[in-house]
Formats: C-alpha cells, structure tokens, sequence
C-alpha cells in the first residue's frame, strides 16, 4: 500500500477588492496579508513529515500573494498551476454579468451551470489534478475549493461549504486517490 501524502487546498486571504469591482485581479489587503502570515505559521507548526515541501498557487495575484510567506519559509519556487485557478467565466459575460452569473451557478448543481464549458468535468480535473500531488500547499479559490471538496464528498452542490479567506482543508492522496480528512475553517458570509 501506497503511503499517504498530506495536501493543503489553502483559499487566498482576503483580497483589496472583491469581484465584480474595478480590478480584475487584486491582491491582498492589509487582513489578507495577515492571514498569508497565519496560514503559513500553522502550516510551519506541522510535524515534519506533514508539513508541506511544495507550493502551488493559482495565476491570479491574490493566491500568489497568500502563497508567498509560506514559499519563503520553506525555501521554494510557487509552482503557478492555472488548473487551480477561478472559475471559468463564459466568454460572452461582461464583467457586470459575471457577479449574477457566479450567484446563479451557486444556488445549483455544477451540472446545471450555464457557460462554455463542462463545469462538472472541470470540478473533476481539479481534484484528479491534485491527486497526484503529495506534500504540498495548494493557494486556490473558494469555487475552486468548493470544487474539490464537493467531488470528494459525492455532491452534485456548486456549494459543499463556505471557506473563509485563507481557510485550509486538508486532504490526502496516494499519488493516484484523493480524499478528504477535513474541510477548513468556514466563513460566516457570503462570498466576499
């Protein structure tokens, strides 16, 4: 038997500014800063054969900047891995559509959603993905996380749970299955 492999699926910390606002592709605010800073703190109070020995991030800036107090800490390059990137927004939303549209695939299953695209074989590449993956901090986003997680517990729900900003869920995988041990901490709010 194959030995299991702790993985850290880690929601960015709370952005400057949320989306449907002016900037496409925020960083952290001063309280997204500080949650980077606890994110990596805890995952660095691991055992040694639990803690993480590498770092994936999403392309976009606010998991690039959650992911790097926990690279500088381990003394490694993020490994930028658009697979764990946001959602795919249909080509034909504007910008002002995309807010309506995110709420709307929130309320129902992934096979429901409406876009260019198999949002349930997304959320299954995600997870397959990670899977071969072992040891590792993962910087996503909360649909993307919500992805995973409602693959691995068989849910057919675009929201398994509410992750809050720099939530980590912990899973494990045998270089070939994913499982979940635990989902992180949940936000009291919406998506923000």
């Amino acid at each position: 038997m194959a030995h299991l492999k702790r993985l850290y699926l880690i929601r960015h910390g709370k952005p400057s500014a949320t989306w449907g606002g002016d900037d496409d592709d925020p960083g952290l605010d001063e309280a997204g800063q500080a949650q980077a800073n606890a994110a990596r703190d805890w995952l660095m109070a691991l055992p040694p054969d639990e803690q993480p020995t590498m770092v994936v991030s999403s392309p976009l800036r606010r998991c690039r900047e959650t992911a790097i107090p926990t690279a500088e800490a381990l003394g490694v390059e993020i490994e930028v891995d658009p697979r764990v990137g946001e959602i795919p927004t249909p080509a034909a939303l504007s910008p002002e559509e995309r807010g309506p549209w995110l709420r709307k695939s929130f309320a129902g299953t992934w096979a429901e959603i409406e876009g260019d695209l198999d949002y349930d074989a997304w959320r299954r590449e995600i997870a397959a993905s990670l899977a071969s993956r072992g040891n590792t901090a993962v910087f996503s986003h909360y649909v993307a996380t919500n992805a995973v997680v409602s693959q691995l517990m068989g849910v057919p729900q675009v929201l398994a749970f509410r992750p809050d900003h720099a939530s980590i869920t912990i899973l494990e995988t045998d270089g070939e299955t994913l499982t979940l041990v635990e989902k992180g901490r949940e936000a009291t709010t919406g998506v923000l």
